[in-house]
């Protein structure tokens, strides 16, 4: 079937109501038949983006590595002997250590500190008491009337053995 040219047609548009000739009559995405001054295209918002999904897997994918335990340094003076007693209490915040790990430290100086065998080769085994304090017993007790504290600046905590 064939149209007329419609070259003297005349139209009115959906959007103004006006009256205009056929021949510059469009239409909009929305069905709308408008005046080729009045277009407007379709928005951003009314084209969706295309759906791209998500990767599955990694092509060449590696497991994580588990780090080695290392040494830790210390609060001021992190160390405390109670008065006759032959446990000795450490300060260390956030420490995550559990009951029964072993624990060595290194550069803590102050008095008794040979004594107390605090800087031992070998480790202490420990006892968690919270989240910030552990202790060891040193099996001596070295009979003093008050509290000593004891570390200085340098104490560090860490495994027994330590591995670069």
């Amino acid at each position: 079937m064939s149209y007329a040219s419609g070259k003297y047609a005349k139209f009115i548009s959906d959007r103004s109501g006006m009256e205009y000739p056929y021949s510059e009559m469009v239409v909009e995405w929305n069905g709308s038949r408008v005046h080729k001054s009045e277009f407007e295209p379709k928005t951003s918002q009314d084209r969706p983006n295309k759906h791209m999904p998500d990767a599955i897997s990694l092509q060449y994918p590696r497991p994580a590595r588990v780090e080695n335990p290392t040494e830790r340094l210390l609060p001021l003076n992190p160390f405390r002997n109670e008065a006759g007693s032959s446990v000795v209490k450490i300060f260390e915040p956030g420490h995550g250590r559990s009951t029964g790990d072993t624990v060595r430290f290194r550069n803590a100086v102050g008095p008794y500190v040979s004594s107390l065998q605090v800087n031992s080769d070998s480790g202490h085994t420990i006892t968690k008491i919270d989240d910030d304090f552990y202790s060891y017993d040193n099996g001596l007790g070295l009979g003093l009337s008050s509290i000593i504290i004891f570390g200085g600046e340098q104490a560090s905590a860490g495994p027994v053995t330590v591995s670069n």
